[in-house]
């Protein structure tokens, strides 16, 4: 992606206090404040974008939010409402391709959220960045937070903010907290970034692929991605060839050979272990997710399943820990199983 813009952006947003709002399941968080910073292809800041928005869902400021940005309600009674300066934010963010980038990836979730609440069309599309297409799906993003620990710890902490300015020495002119403050800090540990890191670009789920053709398929230096389209429900999703094929990614060939079967310890993630007579054991793994753009509907009747399976070729070592694993969820269903007849007996007792 060397060659688009960079959107560096932060939002803050307001939520119902218990005692005067009933919280909104549809708008659990109304985004008050944009913050962004243009970068070019290199990295460099061209361009910047800062407005409060004034809220229509939820009329008093929660207790926490105002006193962590120092804002009243009164504050943004004046501005403009959230549909009209996100039609000024994109105007903003331009023609030219782009991505975005957010410090952790929440901001891009909550974005499409207001988006959806306020009747806007989805921008997402596998792609990513622009005007998205007619067929929305995940939105390729990049989360500084996630680079920050990939380049400079260990790749699975996240500090916040604040905590990794302070690592990296960087001067702290303007405080934290607001959207504008927090899109220039973080796109200055964005800019600062290893180029190597910038390939491993992460996805917002808010929606997912609307069918086969516009699924995900991406493969990184160490592992690869799929994110599937929507099933009504987990056992269709279990049911799926594709979902749960295992296909070498480095050499496209169909792994029949299963070294662990198919396994799960809490029914939301499940394994297995695949040989390559080529590259060696692949370990394969699948999420079930519930598909978030629905469920922002309330609507139960029409809400998805899908899924997200990542394969990562292993040595031995991790090859004999999920064999582990795998016994001990094994050894848990069927101590399970033998429980049910005694359920059903004393069910039948009462």
């Amino acid at each position: 992606m060397s060659d688009c813009n960079y959107i560096v952006f932060d939002l803050e947003w307001n939520q119902g206090n218990s005692a005067k709002e009933t919280q909104d399941p549809a708008l659990p968080f109304e985004i008050i404040e944009i913050g962004a910073i243009k970068l070019n292809k290199n990295r460099e800041q061209t361009d910047s974008f800062s407005s409060l928005i004034r809220p229509t869902r939820y009329q008093y400021m929660h207790y926490v939010t105002g006193r962590l940005l120092h804002l009243r309600m009164e504050d943004l009674l004046e501005e403009d409402t959230f549909p009209e300066v996100f039609a000024r934010f994109m105007r903003w963010c331009g023609d030219e391709p782009y991505m975005f980038c957010s410090w952790g990836p929440l901001d891009l979730t909550e974005l499409q959220r207001n988006m959806k609440y306020h009747g806007i069309p989805p921008l997402a599309s596998p792609a990513g960045g622009g005007e998205g297409t007619n067929c929305p799906g995940p939105m390729a993003f990049y989360d500084a937070q996630k680079l920050f620990s990939l380049a400079y710890e260990d790749g699975k902490s996240r500090r916040s903010l604040e905590n990794a300015v302070e690592m990296r020495g960087l001067d702290k002119p303007i405080p934290f907290h607001r959207a504008m403050d927090d899109a220039f800090y973080t796109a200055e540990l964005f800019a600062a970034l290893p180029e190597k890191v910038l390939e491993k670009v992460s996805f917002d789920y808010f929606h997912i692929p609307a069918d086969r053709e516009h699924e995900v398929h991406i493969t990184f230096d160490t592992y690869a991605k799929y994110i599937s389209m929507g099933f009504k429900d987990k056992s269709r999703l279990l049911s799926d060839s594709k979902v749960m094929e295992t296909v070498c990614y480095r050499c496209g060939t169909r792994l029949t050979e299963r070294v662990v079967p198919w396994f799960t310890s809490n029914g939301r993630h499940f394994l297995c272990v695949s040989r390559c007579p080529r590259h060696g054991y692949m370990k394969s793994k699948v999420r079930i997710r519930r598909a978030e753009s629905a469920a922002a509907d309330g609507d139960e009747e029409n809400e998805e399943v899908y899924a997200v399976r990542t394969d990562k070729f292993i040595g031995a070592e991790e090859l004999e820990a999920v064999k582990k694993r795998a016994d001990k969820a094994l050894k848990r269903e069927k101590a399970f199983r033998r429980q049910l007849p005694r359920q059903q007996e004393n069910r039948d007792g009462d």
